[in-house]
Order: structure tokens, then C-alpha cells, then sequence
């Protein structure tokens, strides 16, 4: 297992390799579907994005509201193919790592591979357990969204997945070639 801290540079995703497990600490977003269809109005309308997107890491995901003593519900990854419209534009706006679960798109993996970014796997069914794992959570944007609002978490080794690495290496098409 590998350790990274958030925000990460280019250093650590240049070494990370797809398959790879790591433990991630440090600062990442949520953001779901509706959140992303109101940051590409921002960027269509060259408007300022509710939080600074430079370096950040994108989580799919939604959590559910937290239980009495607990910083956050259940939070679990959602499917990132839902997001691979938006996913472009984020990057280019300087997202440097998504979460998620799933395949992505090939135009999806041609942007992470050109502008170096990763993408990481987050493991489906474990919400509860990776609950855990977010030390603090504060809303960023959108609170009209609910669950689908934008929110800052802060993690301590929340595992995970590198599913495509910065060279476009996708650990999908690894396990397609090996069946």
C-alpha cells in the first residue's frame, strides 16, 4: 500500500501505477450528477466555480445524512461513467484525480492520460466503512442539492484503487487481457 496526501502533485500521480492500492489522506470533494451539470454552467459561462478547483480530487459521491456523533453517513462511490460529459471540462479546469467506481470512457482516459491526471477506484458496498475514514466534512456549494450538494471532506487513509494511471494505463482493460 501506498500513502498520498491531498493535494497531490505531480511527483506522486507521475508514480502511481494502475492496480496500484494506496491510502489517501488530505482534502477531497463530492460531487455527484446535479453538481456536475451546474459546474459545467459555470464553466460554459466562464463564471467562478464555488471552490478552488485547482489540484483538487472529485469524489462521486452522495452521501447520506450523518447519524447522531458521526462526521458523515454512509458514502459510498457512485458510478463515474454518469460523470465522463463533464469530465473534460474539470480538467482542464485543473481537477487533477477523480473517485469513483467503474469504467470509464476512452475520451475520459485520453484526458487523464494528456493532462496527467489519475483516476481512482473506491470499493462499492463499503460506504459505511469508509465513513470512517472522513475525519471532517463541511458544505462547500449547492446546498439545495441534499445529498448531491458539493462538500469538502478531509480523510485519513481512505483506500483506494488507481483504475487508470497517468499514462492511460486502465486496470479494466489489464483484467480484460488476463480473463
Amino acid at each position: 500500500m501506498k500513502k498520498i496526501t491531498a493535494p497531490l502533485k505531480k511527483e506522486d500521480i507521475k508514480g502511481l501505477r494502475a492496480g496500484d492500492l494506496v491510502y489517501l489522506s488530505g482534502i477531497i470533494y463530492t460531487a455527484r450528477d446535479q453538481a456536475h451539470k451546474k459546474l459545467a454552467v459555470f464553466i460554459k459561462r466562464n463564471r467562478k466555480i464555488p471552490f478552488d478547483i485547482k489540484n483538487t480530487i472529485i469524489y462521486y459521491c452522495g452521501p447520506t445524512p450523518s447519524p447522531e456523533g458521526k462526521v458523515i453517513g454512509s458514502c459510498g462511490p457512485t458510478t463515474s461513467s454518469r460523470m465522463d460529459e463533464f469530465t473534460p471540462a474539470l480538467i482542464r479546469k485543473g481537477v487533477v484525480a477523480m473517485i469513483g467506481k467503474g469504467r470509464r470512457s476512452r475520451r475520459v482516459r485520453e484526458f487523464i492520460k494528456r493532462y496527467k491526471s489519475v483516476y481512482f477506484l473506491a470499493p462499492s458496498g463499503c460506504g459505511a466503512y469508509l465513513a470512517l475514514k472522513v475525519k471532517k466534512k463541511r458544505l462547500v456549494a449547492f446546498k439545495n442539492l441534499g445529498p448531491e450538494a458539493i462538500l469538502e471532506l478531509e480523510v485519513e487513509n481512505f483506500p483506494l484503487i488507481v483504475g487508470i494511471d497517468s499514462r492511460g494505463n486502465d486496470v479494466y482493460q489489464r483484467i480484460a487481457y488476463s480473463v
